[in-house]
């Protein structure tokens, strides 16, 4: 049996699939098979992103999140929020109103992850300066695309800035924090609200390292629809909140999380690049030595980064441009003398953070490797180049698997036959090699005896 290489957010729920294929043809990494007329995801290829989540019209993709209640069993109980929550909301609805309907569904304190940029972006320009024999190196900000790198482009992981995400550090200090003023370890939830299920995936199985800060993980269109649902309802926040506003961030800190947000602040040359199809054709260029003169790389799987995340509900576009406006308007109220006091406070414990911020060497898993024992490995991958001689290059999908390469890989595997092919049971049938009644009966067992009109007895 394989062993599983990822914990996974994303989860496929049999009795509603309809095995129309449109996970399948959209998956980046070709995570997906349809087998019995129902979509079955490769655990070890799949990375996360979501394209599936938003390509399947029956709903029959769920993204896990941790049950609302949990928040109840700590006494302290953080929300940890993105500042792409915030830019989620009509421009009508104030901060103060969001932070005070989050007081009121439970917590206790409210938290923004972009805190934990101040501290990462000095460690990321040191790291920089100290492995400049490693460029281009490549941000961990996105789970997704370490995963990605991983699993298909597995040299690359040497180029993986070996930091943790500011999400990390913000639950690291706030929980330090918390405990330095008195709090006991065993009473500190910190729940952070996620707009994508990579995250998740990376918060119950961290890359690089052995455990996480973060207590939970909620989605962040539970808790949208939550706080608006109450704001339209007459909250208006003006005189119910129970703490003080969130603590100023500044401008650059606001942007982390969009395109650019952290290329534009890294030394030497830096790209962006975003939407996981880019990031893919790019790590292919660069894999075969094209602009290798780049010292960083700011990649991230969804449209618009963040903002595009599969768990927000505001427009990608409209986010970004209230984000955009947010840090404007920061910028120009920001006082000309240092640090708000939350930034003083974070200063204070540099120190702790820097000691903490480094994660373990992120090991390759690749998805193409087939098997672990390097001379099989090798007869199986003969074995697929004979295969492809066979097979049309159409990469139609009718056999259950997403390309022509992919079912010559699962046949390697012994997850298929070559008889899948919709083209290779035609020719057997004018060679009288197979028989009508037999290619159907195949068909059935990849796409479902519903689709050729019987029931499941």
């Amino acid at each position: 049996m394989a062993v599983k290489y990822f914990h996974h957010a994303l989860k496929f729920r049999k009795e509603v699939c309809i095995g129309c294929s449109h996970c399948m043809n959209v998956c980046p990494t070709e995570a997906i098979r349809i087998h019995g007329g129902k979509a079955e995801l490769t655990d070890n290829r799949c990375v996360d992103c979501g394209k599936c989540y938003m390509a399947c019209p029956v709903g029959a993709i769920i993204v896990e999140q941790d049950d609302f209640s949990r928040i109840f069993e700590y006494e302290h109980r953080v929300a940890l929020i993105p500042n792409v929550l915030l830019g989620q909301f009509p421009e009508k609805v104030s901060i103060n109103q969001i932070c005070s309907v989050l007081h009121d569904l439970g917590f206790t304190h409210i938290f923004e992850v972009e805190h934990g940029t101040r501290i990462l972006q000095g460690a990321m320009e040191e790291y920089i300066q100290e492995y400049p024999q490693k460029k281009p190196l490549i941000s961990t900000f996105c789970p997704a695309i370490v995963r990605l790198i991983q699993v298909q482009f597995p040299a690359m992981t040497e180029n993986l800035m070996l930091l943790k995400a500011p999400l990390d550090i913000a639950a690291t200090y706030f929980r330090k924090k918390l405990i330095d003023q008195g709090a006991k370890a065993d009473e500190i939830g910190i729940f952070y609200i996620t707009p994508c299920a990579a995250k998740i995936a990376a918060v119950k199985s961290p890359v690089g390292d052995e455990t996480s800060d973060i207590t939970g993980v909620i989605n962040m269109d539970f808790i949208f629809n939550k706080v608006y649902t109450s704001v339209k309802q007459g909250h208006s926040g003006k005189n119910t909140c129970k703490v003080p506003s969130l603590s100023a961030l500044e401008p650059q800190e606001m942007l982390w999380s969009l395109t650019e947000g952290e290329s534009s602040l890294m030394p030497g040359r830096a790209l962006a690049i975003d939407e996981i199809s880019n990031v893919i054709e790019f790590l292919e260029r660069l894999e075969n030595e094209e602009n290798r003169d780049i010292d960083f790389l700011e990649l991230r799987a969804c449209d618009q980064s963040c903002a595009g995340g599969i768990l927000t509900s505001g427009n990608r576009f409209f986010t970004v441009e209230r984000l955009q406006k947010h840090a404007s308007e920061a910028g120009t109220e920001l006082p000309g003398e240092g640090l708000n006091q939350e930034a003083a406070s974070m200063m204070q414990y540099r120190d702790f953070l820097m000691e903490n911020i480094a994660v373990k060497k992120v090991l390759p898993r690749s998805m193409d490797k087939l098997d672990d024992d390097t001379k099989r490995a090798m007869l199986k991958m003969q074995m697929v180049r004979e295969i492809m001689k066979s097979l049309p290059y159409v990469d139609c999908g009718l056999c259950g698997s997403p390309t022509c390469n992919a079912l010559a890989q699962d046949i390697a595997q012994g997850r298929a036959e070559i008889t899948h092919c919709i083209f290779i049971q035609k020719k057997y049938e004018q060679k009288e090699w197979l028989s009508h009644h037999e290619s159907m009966e195949i068909m059935k067992e990849i796409w479902g005896n519903e689709k050729f009109g019987e029931q499941k007895n």
